[in-house]
């Protein structure tokens, strides 16, 4: 029988059991691993007692868990549901209810950090709450827990509240972003690879929060009359893929971290628990792959609700697993990658030792990965090529030097992003100015020409239903009343030249080197404010308003004038910038840190303006161009009509001439 005509008692117990047998298999597996793992054993000083030591660990597994449900029902309503239907409140009203138990786990949660970290007596006197209040307004730690709690709050009132597309999408986004300071907590602020531990931990935490929301919501609205299920299933079953891409990069270059040695992948508790995790991983994979290829197109049969609580329950059966070791893990000491000692300079600013010096060699081989951004190039690279493959079958063509400019300008963000830019630009003052350019001019100049706008509008399927699929969400985002100023051509040139002063010259550079929150701002927001100003002057993708040929290239010029002024205001600067950061890293190699500045601004007058002047020369291109087209349509008007309209010029000339001939003739007589 079909969904619609399962009995309601039937689904509501599959429902109950779906999520009995992900409670019970997330608090089995939690129990193991912390056994096996040894993260339940009492500490040697300040034991806080066992309520502490095991309560800690199910609090944070709650806290995922409902993390999940929040995060996964937003991203799903949006992606497969309709706005203004009872199945999109519903699935927004089970959001809320996630982001409520996220909230009051995260606050107790936050409070069993306090009692571990201090271990002082509960009691309601004043001094409790005094030291309390200290630790979440004060600590990092404690604040990492008040944010998170205060993130919970504002969702669950703005997920019930809000029911239209754009609130909700705001919402979504601020539930993705409540998990970033889970991502500083556990062990990733303690290893050597700081910044490969907290993005790894980050995008671990929110694709498999996607993943295991998004199939909790699949069972509570299976069955409702206005619910397509099949349609929904294989809309969840696309997030799902990515998600699963997200898990398994992300977990694989946490392991390599937190593990560092392959030998104690298999000699130690905490790689015995990575080991178990990467086989429900790929159970789930292989489950995932089985109903998107068998379950999803047969769906609408009368056998198909059996397999598919069958599937759906072994899945959920999995992910509790999954869940439970997770939660095990971030109590478990990793067996290497601590640094529980710093001594150097270098060590204490970015918690890595200092590289050697940045030899010719080094440019080949030196790499520090943030997986952050290879994850994104990866799926830019796939959904890119996708979508010429799916115009390539229907057909239709894509110009191959768009398919090239897209892969080059993906494959060098890779390389600015985890090549020896990256790994050297926190020590040298020049690399984060080299990396800086590239960020802002080169690679955008790559991406735009790539058209990626227009070859997904072509490529993704237009929907029918009122739902907003990948196609509809890129429509929107062109035409909203933002990207109507953003894209504006003196906006975006303003955008691009006063940020780079505002960024030198202010505080937001210390905060982008002290603070990794900081470093990935600057890394989107000049990789943006770039592909903006960029697609403003030469991009073929849809935009509200372009400048005439004249006016790009005297924008261009006045860009580049200032661009270059703000080299050569580096270059003259008499004191060291972020003097208490670049100055003060011990390195013994290579030029000083006043002379490394005075290359960077060098950097930034002259390499900087190799991009703007391939820009210019692009503009003078399609200028050119475009005066020709103009000419090729005119003649061709001309041939059509036989050149009537210079006919009916030349005889209203004519006209006129012999009308003042007549007047003269007579004036003269």
């Amino acid at each position: 029988m079909s969904s619609r005509s399962e009995s309601t008692s039937r689904i509501s117990a599959y429902r109950i059991a779906g999520i009995v047998i992900l409670l019970v298999a997330a608090l089995v597996a939690l129990t193991l691993a912390l056994l096996v793992g040894g993260g339940a054993k009492p500490p040697l000083l300040q034991d806080p007692g066992p309520f502490v030591l095991w309560g800690t660990p199910i609090a944070k597994l709650v806290m995922n868990m409902s993390g999940a449900v929040m995060l996964g029902s937003l991203v799903l309503a949006l992606f497969g549901l309709r706005a203004g239907e009872r199945s999109f409140d519903a699935a927004l009203n089970i959001a809320s209810v996630g982001a409520a138990v996220f909230t009051i786990s995260a606050g107790l949660a936050g409070f069993l950090a306090f009692m571990a970290a201090f271990n002082p007596k509960l009691s309601i006197e004043r001094e409790f709450g005094t030291q309390l209040g200290r630790f979440l307004l004060e600590l990092p730690l404690g604040q990492s827990w008040l944010i998170t709690t205060l993130f919970g709050a504002i969702i669950t009132v703005l997920a019930f509240a809000w029911r239209s597309w754009t609130p909700t999408l705001i919402t979504a986004l601020l539930a993705a972003a409540s998990f970033l300071p889970l991502a500083t907590q556990g062990h990733a602020g303690d290893l050597a690879g700081h910044n490969m531990a907290v993005n790894s931990i980050l995008l671990h935490t929110i694709g498999a929060a996607v993943w295991l929301g998004g199939l909790l919501l699949l069972i509570l609205l299976r069955g409702r009359a206005d619910v397509d299920t099949a349609r929904l299933v294989g809309r969840y079953s696309s997030l799902a893929i990515a998600a699963f891409a997200v898990v398994a990069v992300s977990g694989v270059t946490r392991s390599i971290v937190a593990v560092g040695d392959w030998n104690a992948l298999w000699t130690t508790p905490y790689g015995w628990i990575v080991l178990a995790k990467v086989a429900l991983l790929g159970g789930m994979g292989l489950l995932g792959a089985w109903y998107r290829a068998r379950l999803i197109p047969k769906l609408a049969g009368a056998r198909a609700a059996g397999w598919f609580w069958l599937l759906v329950l072994c899945e959920v059966a999995l992910m509790g697993l999954a869940s439970g070791a997770a939660a095990a893990l971030a109590r478990t000491p990793p067996p290497t990658g601590e640094t529980a000692f710093l001594q150097t300079p270098a060590q204490i600013l970015t918690g890595s030792e200092l590289p050697p010096e940045l030899t010719l060699e080094r440019w080949f081989t030196a790499w520090d990965i943030d997986v952050l951004w290879l994850i994104a190039a990866g799926l830019a690279l796939f959904f890119y090529l996708a979508g010429v493959r799916r115009l390539h079958v229907r057909g239709d063509r894509w110009p191959i030097h768009r398919t090239i400019f897209w892969v080059l300008g993906m494959l060098l963000l890779v390389w600015v992003t985890g090549g020896p830019i990256n790994a050297y630009q926190e020590y040298l003052f020049s690399i984060h100015m080299l990396g800086h350019m590239m960020l802002s001019m080169a690679i955008p100049l790559l991406l735009v020409s790539g058209a990626p706008i227009t070859l997904a509008l072509r490529a993704i399927h237009k929907r029918d239903d009122g739902t907003r699929g990948g196609r509809e969400w890129i429509m929107w985002a062109v035409h909203s009343p933002f990207a109507r100023v953003v894209t504006h051509p003196f906006v975006a040139a303003a955008i691009f030249i006063l940020s780079l002063w505002a960024f030198y010259f202010t505080d937001l550079v210390r905060w982008s080197m002290f603070e990794h929150l900081g470093h990935e701002w600057m890394v989107i927001h000049f990789l943006i404010s770039g592909y903006l100003f960029v697609m403003s002057l030469i991009g073929a993708d849809p935009v509200p308003y372009r400048l005439p040929y004249p006016g790009r290239l005297i924008t261009l010029i006045a860009v580049m004038a200032m661009h270059a002024f703000f080299g050569i205001a580096i270059m003259m600067q008499e004191g060291l910038m972020v003097a208490d950061w670049f100055g003060a890293m011990g390195r013994d190699w290579g030029v000083s840190p006043m002379q490394d500045q005075y290359v960077g601004g060098g950097i930034a007058w002259s390499i900087g303006e190799i991009p703007t002047l391939i820009l210019a020369i692009t503009v003078a291109i399609q200028w050119s161009r475009s005066d020709t087209k103009l000419q090729r349509r005119a003649d061709r008007h001309a041939d059509r009509t036989g050149d009537a309209e210079l006919e009916e010029y030349n005889a209203k000339l004519a006209a006129l001439a012999e009308r003042d001939q007549r007047r003269e003739e007579r004036d003269g007589r």
